[in-house]
């Protein structure tokens, strides 16, 4: 699926399922908490930190999804065309960063 596809399949399950977006105050505060989940499963999975039972099974990839959808609820609710802001964003790390990761000795 597409980013565009993806923005628009979110906006019709909204429409349909959710009733209406969240606020984007509410919108921001969920990704918040969603990033939160991706960091406790990153933690737990890959840092110092156990899991709590029950929380073993945790998938990353579920965390991440939920993550992407708050923010492709947050582009559409304030008419960000996310393809077309990437676009730009490679343009301008592209712009600025082309030899600079390349020339950092902290990488090689």
């Amino acid at each position: 699926m597409t980013i565009d596809e993806a923005q628009k399949r979110v906006d019709e399950w909204i429409r349909r399922y959710g009733v209406r977006y969240f606020s984007e105050l509410t919108n921001m505060a969920v990704l918040t908490e969603e990033v939160g989940e991706v960091a406790r499963v990153m933690s737990r999975r890959y840092g110092d930190q156990s899991f709590k039972k029950g929380e073993e099974n945790a998938y990353l990839g579920d965390e991440l999804a939920d993550v992407l959808w708050v923010l492709i609820c947050i582009a559409n609710q304030t008419g960000v065309n996310l393809s077309e802001a990437l676009e730009r964003n490679f343009e301008k790390k592209t712009g600025r960063d082309a030899l600079r990761h390349k020339n950092n000795e902290k990488l090689t």
